[in-house]
């Protein structure tokens, strides 16, 4: 059976991955954020019979959230990133050598 040349794993390709992976994301929880946070300011105004005043919705809502979920998605796909590039790194030398 002949041998195929995986070429291994490489570092460059991790900061592509979880930068594209955190700026995905955090524009997903913008979006879903300020979705909810528009309705829930909506429903707000309507209860107690006030203008809706949507710019809270965007500045101490929609914003925060998707900062915090930025941080917290670049930090765990990096790990994740890191961690599969040693199990890679591992297995390509394990296939090496056999």
């Amino acid at each position: 059976m002949a041998k195929t040349n995986s070429g291994g794993p490489r570092w460059a390709e991790i900061p592509v991955r979880v930068f594209a992976m955190t700026f995905l994301l955090t524009l997903l929880s913008f979006a879903v954020a300020l979705l909810l946070s528009i309705l829930g300011t909506m429903v707000y105004s309507q209860v107690k019979h006030v203008a809706p005043n949507l710019t809270f919705a965007y500045r101490h809502i929609a914003f925060p959230c998707a900062i915090i979920v930025g941080v917290i998605v670049l930090v765990l796909s990096l790990a994740m990133e890191i961690r599969n590039y040693r199990q890679r790194k591992t297995l390509a030398g394990i296939e090496r050598v056999s």
